[in-house]
Parts: structure tokens; sequence; C-alpha cells
């Protein structure tokens, strides 16, 4: 059975219209989701803030059997996405503490010790928003996951820095046509990437593994909240994918994932109230 490790970013998800606040941030959602379809060990390495946010975020990380051995625990204040619903329970991202949070002002750098930690697991997740681009050379010897988000937060240059260094490419494709999509994953493969993967909201998923096209369909839910549900396919799919090397039926499982994430309120679950953790913890 799989072992995993997310590397790189940890925030949360302050629903406003609610006064709540939920664990996120894709890494963590992807651990957490890869553990919950069947991942034998999962293990979160990143920074938080000393306050109530961080430990929010690492006490729900320990509720889902999380290794957290190895997280940084700094001063200042954790990331914080706020975010509001639409009617239909579409998330939308309304602004951020980008300028003050700990995430974006250290970075994660890794040491020996955090090497041998890693060496443990047999896959690392880790994203464009977790700024370990310099670190993916060191790393390289393990097979890497990577989320490349949207359309927005890549170009051509930054998919010829990082992936000639990962195993799996991951990209969110609702705004792209076929045409597009296939092109990006010819372009991604030539790099050496043996799978590329595009979820696309309520359209199917378009994966290639090594050049043959799989799709799937999104399964019926009851939507509630579709924060994290990409993140969700991703960790399903990277589960059963590794137990047995099956394409559709791995895909299946990242569906399900999905469609149980949007039945629940955040990424997976854990909702605070916001005036009870906001306080520095010293």
């Amino acid at each position: 059975m799989m072992k995993i490790i997310g590397i790189g970013d940890s925030v949360v998800d302050f629903y406003k219209h609610e006064g709540l606040i939920y664990p996120g941030g894709n890494a963590v959602n992807v651990i957490v989701s890869a553990k919950r379809n069947g991942a034998k060990e999962s293990a979160y390495l990143g920074i938080v803030g000393n306050d109530g946010e961080g430990k929010h975020i690492l006490e729900s990380l320990n509720s889902e059997n999380i290794d957290i051995s190895r997280v940084r625990k700094v001063y200042g204040p954790t990331g914080e996405a706020i975010i509001s619903l639409t009617e239909d329970g579409d998330r939308q991202f309304i602004g951020t503490n980008r300028a003050v949070r700990v995430q974006s002002l250290l970075s994660l750098r890794l040491n020996q010790e955090d090497m041998d930690f890693i060496d443990a697991y047999d896959l690392i997740h880790t994203s464009i928003n977790s700024d370990l681009e310099n670190e993916l050379p060191k790393l390289a010897h393990k097979d890497i996951s990577f989320d490349f988000s949207t359309t927005d937060r890549w170009n051509n240059d930054y998919l010829e820095k990082v992936c000639p260094f990962i195993h799996y490419a991951f990209f969110s494709g609702s705004d792209m046509s076929l045409k597009e999509i296939y092109e990006l994953i010819e372009q991604v493969h030539d790099y050496g990437v043996e799978i590329v993967g595009i979820t696309r909201g309520e359209d199917n998923a378009v994966f290639s593994r090594n050049g043959k096209i799989y799709k799937q369909n999104p399964l019926p839910t009851k939507l509630v909240d579709t924060m994290g549900a990409g993140d969700s396919f991703i960790g399903g799919f990277l589960a059963a994918y590794h137990e047995g090397k099956d394409m559709e039926h791995a895909l299946y499982v990242a569906a399900q994932s999905a469609a149980m994430t949007c039945e629940c309120s955040g990424a997976f679950g854990y909702g605070k109230k916001k005036e009870e953790s906001n306080k520095i913890v010293l």
C-alpha cells in the first residue's frame, strides 16, 4: 500500500459569509484524500504560523492520522484564503493574506533529516503553490506528483523548469479547449512525464499515460461545496493507481472521491469559528 508525503502549502479557507475556517491547501488536501482512499501512510511537511489557524490545521491533520512531525511552526500568521460561495455551491476566492503570511515570508529548505524522512515514502506530492521548484532536483530520485493549478499560474518556461523532475502532472483546465488540452498533454509528455491529468470541473477529466488518452465523467453528487474537489480527485487517483496501475479504475475512484468531497463543507471538513482561533499561540 502506498505511503505518500505532501510537501508545501497549507492554509485555512475562511468562509467569510459563515465566519468559519477550514484546513486546506493543495498539498494538505491531496494527502488527506489519498489517506481516506487507502494510502497506508500520509505525512505533511510544510510551514504553519504560531496562531490558532496553524493549530487548527495541525489538529485536523492529527485527526486524519497524518504524520506532521516535520512541520515547521514559526512566528506569524498562517496563510488564509478568503472564500465566498455562489448560490449553487461553487467557491469564489475573494482575497488572501499573502503579503503577511509566514508561507510567503519564509522558504521551505530541506535538510538531511527531512530527506531521510521523505525517503521512507513512495510518492511526493507538491504544487505550484509551494515554491518548491528549486528543491525538486534533490527530490527527483522519488516519484513526484505536481499540481500546476490553472492556466494563469504557469507558462512554457515554468513547465520546462519543473516537468523534467516529476512523474505525475496535474492541471485545472476548465477554461481550456480540447485542442489546447491535447497539445499540453503532448508537450508535458515530451519532458518525460509519464502521467498527465487535466480536471475540468463539470466536464470529463482528461488523462494520458504515455500518450494513451483516458476520460472520466463526474459522478452524481449532492452538491454542497466544490472546495477541494480537484485535490480530492488527485488524491483518490494516486492512491488507487499506485495499487494496481489500472488507469480506468483509478480514475473512477478519483471521481468518487471528488463527488464525496462536494457533499461536505470545506476541502475535507473540520469547520471552526474564526473568532475562536485567530489569536497568536506563544
